[in-house]
């Protein structure tokens, strides 16, 4: 898929990776950015001086209302969910379930909700292609991040089903498996951290090759290679490793 003159989706576009996709959107020459998150205020100077190439969406992903009404009004042909949340909790140490609820909502029905209501507008577009943010935790649980883990193990799962769900209609699907991004989510994470420009750099490129899986950074690249060589080991390693 080619980017230049086509019009992009990306959530939770304020800050982070997102907001790292929508500058290397422009960069790669797309013609039109909606930029969601759900408070878009700190896009103003960026709307302001892109010349009517960034629109300004406010969103929340966990409402299927704002999702129908986003769907409706942006006619895409690339869809990028990023719009996450990430908690340092276990699964059973955790005070609650709350916490366990919220980061299911957000990353993974959050998705659901996206691609359900965008499905349409990509196949009266050609196709296009759908990017899900996942994780390298999507693939070995983190016990201080249990919850967000199974999360986004929920992503890598939901990722596979509607690459084959969206075949015939010819949407690309790429899932996204960074390790720890220099981001505010992952602030109190001490582990060595790529930059949200490297990873939006990387996802486009593989976008644009047709590449459904990415694996933006060494981290990343290390333990799904060690996944694939022994499950049981990068479990274990995984359980022993602090953040």
């Amino acid at each position: 898929m080619k980017l230049t003159n086509t019009a992009a989706f990306v959530t939770g576009a304020n800050r982070g990776i997102g907001r790292a996709f929508v500058d290397e959107l422009l960069a790669a020459g797309v013609a039109r950015v909606y930029a969601a998150a759900r408070n878009p205020d700190g896009l103003g100077e960026l709307v302001k001086t892109s010349g009517g190439r960034v629109v300004a969406v406010a969103l929340d992903v966990t409402k299927p209302d704002q999702v129908a009404a986003a769907a409706k009004n942006a006619d895409v042909t690339l869809l990028i969910n990023n719009a996450g949340v990430a908690h340092i909790s276990g699964l059973v140490s955790a005070d609650s379930t709350d916490i366990a609820r919220k980061e299911m909502e957000t990353n993974y029905f959050g998705v659901l909700n996206m691609v359900r209501a965008f499905a349409p507008v990509l196949a009266k577009n050609g196709g296009g292609a759908i990017v899900n943010i996942a994780s390298i935790a999507s693939l070995v649980n983190f016990p201080p991040l249990g919850s967000y883990s199974a999360s986004k193990a929920a992503v890598h799962s939901l990722t596979q089903g509607i690459r084959a769900e969206l075949a015939g209609q010819g949407t690309q699907v790429t899932g996204v498996y960074p390790g720890p991004v220099d981001t505010d989510m992952a602030a109190g994470i001490s582990m060595e951290k790529i930059s949200p420009r490297e990873v939006a750099k990387a996802v486009l490129a593989a976008v644009e090759a047709g590449e459904e899986d990415v694996f933006p950074d060494s981290v990343a690249v290390d333990m799904h290679a060690a996944g694939l060589a022994d499950p049981k080991a990068l479990e274990k390693m995984a359980a022993e490793m602090e953040l």
